[in-house]
Protein backbone atom coordinates (compact mmCIF):
# COMPACT_ATOMS: atom_id res chain seq x y z
CA UNK A 1 0.00 0.00 0.00
CA UNK A 2 1.70 3.10 -1.03
CA UNK A 3 2.34 5.78 1.46
CA UNK A 4 1.68 9.60 0.56
CA UNK A 5 2.74 12.16 3.09
CA UNK A 6 1.59 15.30 4.55
CA UNK A 7 3.54 18.04 6.09
CA UNK A 8 1.82 20.74 7.55
CA UNK A 9 3.16 23.81 10.00
CA UNK A 10 1.37 26.57 10.59
CA UNK A 11 3.97 29.97 9.09
CA UNK A 12 6.78 29.75 7.68
CA UNK A 13 8.79 30.54 10.76
CA UNK A 14 8.78 27.00 11.71
CA UNK A 15 10.71 24.07 11.13
CA UNK A 16 9.45 21.37 9.03
CA UNK A 17 12.63 19.22 8.98
CA UNK A 18 10.90 16.61 12.19
CA UNK A 19 8.00 16.19 10.04
CA UNK A 20 10.24 15.40 6.76
CA UNK A 21 12.59 13.28 8.15
CA UNK A 22 9.86 11.11 9.66
CA UNK A 23 7.78 10.74 6.29
CA UNK A 24 10.43 10.91 3.99
CA UNK A 25 11.82 7.89 4.25
CA UNK A 26 8.60 5.64 4.04
CA UNK A 27 6.50 7.37 1.47
CA UNK A 28 7.04 7.93 -1.98
CA UNK A 29 6.09 11.33 -2.48
CA UNK A 30 5.70 13.70 0.72
CA UNK A 31 3.38 16.91 -0.15
CA UNK A 32 4.00 20.39 2.37
CA UNK A 33 2.15 23.23 3.14
CA UNK A 34 2.50 26.22 5.37
CA UNK A 35 -0.93 27.03 6.41
CA UNK A 36 -3.16 26.99 9.54
CA UNK A 37 -5.09 23.84 10.21
CA UNK A 38 -8.39 26.13 10.58
CA UNK A 39 -8.77 26.76 6.99
CA UNK A 40 -10.79 24.60 4.87
CA UNK A 41 -9.59 21.81 2.19
CA UNK A 42 -9.87 24.14 -0.61
CA UNK A 43 -7.81 26.83 1.47
CA UNK A 44 -4.77 24.67 1.94
CA UNK A 45 -2.41 23.70 -1.39
CA UNK A 46 -0.99 20.84 -0.26
CA UNK A 47 -3.99 18.77 1.43
CA UNK A 48 -5.47 19.55 -1.93
CA UNK A 49 -2.83 18.40 -3.61
CA UNK A 50 -2.73 15.21 -1.56
CA UNK A 51 -5.72 14.39 -2.33
CA UNK A 52 -5.95 14.83 -5.85
CA UNK A 53 -2.52 12.63 -6.06
CA UNK A 54 -3.85 10.23 -3.75
CA UNK A 55 -5.39 7.12 -5.30
CA UNK A 56 -8.50 4.68 -3.93
CA UNK A 57 -5.94 1.80 -2.35
CA UNK A 58 -3.11 4.56 -1.61
CA UNK A 59 -2.69 5.88 2.16
CA UNK A 60 -2.12 9.15 3.41
CA UNK A 61 0.51 9.94 6.04
CA UNK A 62 1.01 12.24 8.47
CA UNK A 63 3.55 12.57 11.65
CA UNK A 64 0.41 13.35 13.52
CA UNK A 65 -3.48 14.28 13.97
CA UNK A 66 -3.78 17.85 14.05
CA UNK A 67 -1.51 17.91 10.69
CA UNK A 68 -4.87 17.15 9.36
CA UNK A 69 -6.37 19.98 10.92
CA UNK A 70 -7.00 21.76 13.89
CA UNK A 71 -10.26 22.21 13.71
CA UNK A 72 -12.08 19.23 14.92
CA UNK A 73 -14.65 19.62 11.66
CA UNK A 74 -12.23 20.13 9.31
CA UNK A 75 -10.46 17.05 9.99
CA UNK A 76 -13.78 14.42 10.43
CA UNK A 77 -14.65 16.13 6.85
CA UNK A 78 -11.48 15.56 5.55
CA UNK A 79 -10.93 11.79 7.02
CA UNK A 80 -14.78 11.12 5.53
CA UNK A 81 -13.94 12.11 2.27
CA UNK A 82 -10.48 9.73 2.24
CA UNK A 83 -12.26 6.65 3.31
CA UNK A 84 -15.08 7.43 1.10
CA UNK A 85 -12.35 6.77 -1.72
CA UNK A 86 -10.76 3.80 0.04
CA UNK A 87 -7.95 5.58 1.33
CA UNK A 88 -6.61 4.80 4.45
CA UNK A 89 -4.88 7.28 6.92
CA UNK A 90 -1.59 6.45 9.09
CA UNK A 91 -0.76 8.45 12.28
CA UNK A 92 3.06 8.15 13.21
CA UNK A 93 2.89 9.06 16.69
CA UNK A 94 0.26 10.79 19.45
CA UNK A 95 -3.49 9.98 20.06
CA UNK A 96 -4.43 7.83 17.17
CA UNK A 97 -1.15 6.84 16.36
CA UNK A 98 -1.72 3.71 14.13
CA UNK A 99 -3.44 3.09 10.41
CA UNK A 100 -6.83 3.47 9.91
CA UNK A 101 -9.31 2.41 6.83
CA UNK A 102 -12.47 3.76 8.89
CA UNK A 103 -13.52 6.26 11.08
CA UNK A 104 -13.31 5.72 14.62
CA UNK A 105 -13.75 6.91 17.48
CA UNK A 106 -9.77 7.21 18.42
CA UNK A 107 -9.70 9.61 15.58
CA UNK A 108 -12.63 11.63 16.44
CA UNK A 109 -11.17 11.94 20.34
CA UNK A 110 -7.79 12.69 18.52
CA UNK A 111 -9.18 15.57 16.80
CA UNK A 112 -10.78 17.03 19.75
CA UNK A 113 -7.90 17.03 21.60
CA UNK A 114 -6.33 18.97 18.77
CA UNK A 115 -9.08 21.33 18.84
CA UNK A 116 -9.01 21.65 22.31
CA UNK A 117 -4.90 22.04 22.53
CA UNK A 118 -5.36 25.18 20.37
CA UNK A 119 -8.27 26.79 22.23
CA UNK A 120 -5.89 26.17 25.64
CA UNK A 121 -2.49 27.62 23.83
CA UNK A 122 -4.59 30.44 22.77
CA UNK A 123 -6.07 31.39 26.35
CA UNK A 124 -2.69 30.20 27.40
CA UNK A 125 -0.71 32.87 25.36
CA UNK A 126 -3.68 35.64 25.80
CA UNK A 127 -3.30 35.36 29.70
CA UNK A 128 1.00 35.47 29.15
CA UNK A 129 0.77 38.85 27.28
CA UNK A 130 -1.50 40.33 29.57
CA UNK A 131 0.58 39.60 32.37
CA UNK A 132 3.75 40.86 30.49
CA UNK A 133 2.21 43.68 29.75
CA UNK A 134 0.95 44.56 33.50
CA UNK A 135 5.03 44.08 34.39
CA UNK A 136 5.64 45.92 31.80
CA UNK A 137 3.48 48.61 33.08
CA UNK A 138 4.91 48.33 36.51
CA UNK A 139 8.73 47.78 36.19
CA UNK A 140 9.19 49.37 32.25
CA UNK A 141 12.66 47.55 32.46
CA UNK A 142 13.94 46.18 29.24
CA UNK A 143 12.26 42.14 28.78
CA UNK A 144 14.99 39.97 29.14
CA UNK A 145 14.29 37.23 26.64
CA UNK A 146 15.54 40.07 23.39
CA UNK A 147 14.29 38.84 19.63
CA UNK A 148 17.30 36.97 18.92
CA UNK A 149 17.02 34.92 22.42
CA UNK A 150 13.14 34.10 21.15
CA UNK A 151 14.38 33.24 17.70
CA UNK A 152 16.91 30.84 19.05
CA UNK A 153 14.34 29.55 21.99
CA UNK A 154 12.10 28.72 19.21
CA UNK A 155 14.51 26.85 17.26
CA UNK A 156 15.29 25.06 20.05
CA UNK A 157 11.54 23.95 20.95
CA UNK A 158 11.03 22.93 17.31
CA UNK A 159 14.12 20.40 17.57
CA UNK A 160 11.89 18.83 20.80
CA UNK A 161 14.01 20.49 23.41
CA UNK A 162 12.45 21.14 26.68
CA UNK A 163 12.51 24.60 28.41
CA UNK A 164 14.94 23.22 31.14
CA UNK A 165 17.38 21.76 27.63
CA UNK A 166 16.82 25.35 25.85
CA UNK A 167 17.87 27.27 29.05
CA UNK A 168 21.47 26.46 28.88
CA UNK A 169 21.60 27.69 25.22
CA UNK A 170 20.79 31.47 26.15
CA UNK A 171 22.75 34.00 26.59
CA UNK A 172 22.00 37.88 27.84
CA UNK A 173 23.61 39.90 25.83
CA UNK A 174 23.47 42.93 28.11
CA UNK A 175 22.09 45.17 30.92
CA UNK A 176 23.42 43.56 34.87
CA UNK A 177 22.74 40.10 33.50
CA UNK A 178 24.72 40.05 30.63
CA UNK A 179 26.16 36.58 30.15
CA UNK A 180 23.83 34.81 32.74
CA UNK A 181 21.15 32.30 31.59
CA UNK A 182 17.34 33.65 31.46
CA UNK A 183 15.06 32.09 33.91
CA UNK A 184 12.61 29.29 32.77
CA UNK A 185 10.08 31.53 33.41
CA UNK A 186 11.18 34.11 31.41
CA UNK A 187 11.50 32.26 28.56
CA UNK A 188 8.34 30.66 28.55
CA UNK A 189 6.39 33.71 28.91
CA UNK A 190 8.26 34.86 25.87
CA UNK A 191 7.58 31.65 23.86
CA UNK A 192 4.01 32.02 24.98
CA UNK A 193 4.06 35.90 23.80
CA UNK A 194 5.65 34.40 20.25
CA UNK A 195 3.11 31.81 19.87
CA UNK A 196 0.04 34.24 20.68
CA UNK A 197 1.46 36.29 17.67
CA UNK A 198 1.71 33.45 15.00
CA UNK A 199 -1.93 32.03 16.83
CA UNK A 200 -3.22 36.10 15.73
CA UNK A 201 -1.40 35.99 12.23
CA UNK A 202 -2.68 32.71 11.10
CA UNK A 203 -5.48 31.50 13.09
CA UNK A 204 -3.33 28.37 13.31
Amino acid sequence: MPLVGLVRVSTDKQNVDRQHDALGPICVKVFEEKVSGKLAVAERPGLSAALDYLREGDMLCVQEVDRLGRDTLTGLMTLAELFERNIAVKVLEGVGAGEHKEMNLLLELALVLASERRRDIVKKTKNGLESARARGRVGGRRPVMTEPLIVQAVALRTKGYSLKQIQPHLRIAEGKNKGKNPSVGAISQALQAHDAQVLQQDGA
